[in-house]
């Protein structure tokens, strides 16, 4: 990877905390510490707008988008493709009135990525309820789709302790069951390790879950019997070595989350629950299998601390730490 290639951020949802955690990351100094130039892609205005009422000033570096020259950008202001967007007030209620917005800054990203593949993406949350309007199930499958790689991808939760991949993202539990095939778990498992290789240059020790409670069920058949157990089998004889399945309850246990750098959970909150609880905003949002690198904070908008400035960076930092290397 370049150094000099960009780290581009799309600002996603503009009434959420996501520019809190930018003045706050960029006033503790750290994006002089990014040997890549750092450019935000969304409303200068709302920047603005948010930076003055939160009380932080800094320089502002407007770069246009038809003669971007990265060697002329460095992270002694805040870069910004800006991307109109109509709006009153600086923090408001979401609404439908950003989603062309948002969609146009995914848009100007992924077309400076198309002429540049060494350019890598973060992401602001944005409002599944509002922006994807039950078209996709997250960003991970937006992307995959604007990428032309629909179920090609996974979601892994990274952190350099302990990492964590749902087969299935955000979906009811209901459908969990549904939608669990053998050739997806193996295709899921496949993505991982590829991604550990390229980029760690060393294979993962991946431990899967079973679905049901202590991997048992009541009825019949099961999903461990009929689809995990086989998909493992499949993977370890073309030596793709993982192993489980493995009840939820207890996998995280110290003594045996200690074995594995991954752990592959067959649902959303499976994993996620136990890796927000040992890592909180220590740990970030990568989407394996797309183009270029994509990561975003592990958070989403939480207007709940909308404007009052007492958000949390981290996450944030921890994505900015992991494409500086």
């Amino acid at each position: 990877m370049k150094n000099r290639s960009p780290i581009l951020i799309v600002l996603g949802e503009p009434y959420s905390i996501f520019l809190e955690l930018i003045f706050k990351t960029f006033k503790s100094n750290f994006f002089l510490k990014i040997k890549r130039p750092i450019i935000l892609i969304g409303s200068q205005k709302l920047l603005n707008g948010q930076m003055n009422k939160l009380g932080y000033k800094f320089r502002i570096n407007k770069v246009l988008q038809s003669k971007l020259k990265i060697n002329t950008i460095n992270n002694k202001s805040i870069n910004i493709i800006n991307v109109d967007f109509d709006h009153h007030k600086p923090f408001d209620k979401i609404t439908n009135n950003s989603n062309k917005y948002i969609e146009n800054c995914f848009s100007i990203a992924l077309n400076l990525i198309r002429k540049n593949d060494d350019m890598s993406l973060i992401n602001g949350p944005i409002s599944k309820k509002n922006f994807l309007k039950k078209k996709f199930l997250g960003i991970t499958e937006y992307l995959a789709q604007r990428t032309n790689r629909i179920n090609k991808v996974a979601m892994l939760i990274y952190n350099k302790e302990l990492s964590v991949s749902p087969i299935t993202t955000h979906l009811p539990l209901k459908s969990v069951h549904k939608n669990l095939t053998k050739n997806k778990i193996i295709n899921h498992v496949k993505l991982v390790i590829e991604f550990y290789q390229k980029r760690f240059k060393r294979k993962p020790k991946i431990a899967i879950t079973g679905l049901n409670p202590h991997c048992e069920s009541n009825y019949e058949s099961s999903e461990e019997d009929n689809i995990i157990i086989p998909a493992i089998r499949s993977l370890n004889k073309d030596r793709y070595k993982v192993s489980g399945p493995f009840a939820a309850d207890t996998v995280f246990m110290k003594e045996n989350a200690k074995k594995y750098n991954v752990i592959i959970g067959m649902y959303h909150d499976q994993v996620l629950t136990p890796a927000k609880t040992l890592f909180g905003f220590n740990a970030i949002n990568i989407t394996l299998g797309l183009p270029f690198i994509r990561v975003s904070p592990d958070h989403g908008p939480n207007t709940s601390m909308l404007g009052k400035n007492i958000s949390n960076p981290n996450s944030l930092v921890e994505a900015m730490k992991f494409l500086n290397k």
